[in-house]
């Protein structure tokens, strides 16, 4: 597939993200439910690699990768659904989302050296103002369950994948990205176990709902979304990898109207319009 199809693979497939959360976290516990989400993962990517026979990392290597895939995987999506589990409403947990393009801008910076133009700056505030209005109205629609311990759980989410995508950028995007990806999930499926065992019950409600949403998360994000995302990464600016998230909140939107009916009134549709020109403005060429 050539690469200018992959920001729009990327965006259409994260963005299912959040549905599968929705099917899957009322039958089982998010760390014990990332657990086998990983170790599918694993077990896929090891097959391909070893298919394909695909040089495995070795060394530093090997370990950066594990590194990575901690950060982006067992970190940041354990504590998010930890989040939305514990009650954080889909709104807050959108916007502080919002803030990974902006923080992994200036992780970038201090790591990589990437300098961002003042157009792109202007492009990462604009988008987050309209990642803003696309989730606004969730805040009504949602109860309690903000508190400083989910709070800080999705921050800490956030910095994880900003460090996660630098560190790949970095230290990673040398190497075989199919035998990367597997030490990355073999990497974040031991983290999730452990915590697991340590803090969950383990229980899981084998339901139709949770069982297509494992399926559908392990292969449609856990292996299509994050190859392209790691493909991007490779190829690109990280300003301009990071500036895509902020197309996942209002494609998610125009998904939940599709799959559940749920409403999409003025204020998104506007704000949806604005994160496009900001995302547009932070990845568009000189």
């Amino acid at each position: 597939m050539p690469i200018r199809y992959y920001p729009i693979m990327f965006v259409l497939l994260w963005a299912t993200g959040f549905i599968g959360a929705g099917l899957s976290m009322p039958y089982a516990e998010p760390l014990t439910f990332m657990a086998m989400r990983f170790a599918i993962a694993a077990v896929i990517m090891v097959l391909w690699s070893l298919w394909s026979r695909s040089i495995w990392p070795k060394g530093w290597a090997l370990v950066n990768a594990a590194i990575a895939g901690c950060l982006i995987h067992g970190i940041y999506l354990s504590t998010m659904f930890w989040a939305v589990h514990r009650g954080l409403p889909a709104g807050m947990a959108g916007l502080v989302s919002g803030l990974q393009p902006m923080i992994t801008m200036i992780m970038a910076a201090l790591v990589l050296g990437e300098r961002a133009s003042g157009r792109q700056w202007f492009g990462l505030v604009v988008g987050f103002g309209g990642v803003a209005m696309v989730v606004w109205p969730k805040f009504s629609a949602s109860g309690g369950g903000v508190d400083p311990q989910t709070m800080t759980a999705c921050f800490c989410a956030v910095l994880a994948i900003s460090l996660g995508t630098v560190w790949q950028k970095r230290f990673g995007s040398a190497g075989d990205l199919r035998s990367g990806t597997a030490v990355q999930y073999i990497a974040a499926g031991i983290l999730c176990t452990v915590l697991a065992f340590l803090l969950e019950t383990r229980e899981v409600e084998w339901t139709p709902d949770l069982i297509i949403a494992l399926v559908w998360l392990t292969l449609a994000l856990s292996i299509g979304a994050i190859l392209a995302l790691l493909v991007l990464i490779r190829e690109g600016a990280i300003a301009k990898v990071a500036s895509l998230f902020y197309l996942v909140p209002g494609t998610a939107a125009i998904l939940a109207y599709f799959v559940f009916g749920e409403t999409l009134n003025l204020v998104q549709i506007i704000g949806m319009v604005v994160t496009t020109f900001g995302v547009a403005m932070a990845t568009a060429r000189r």
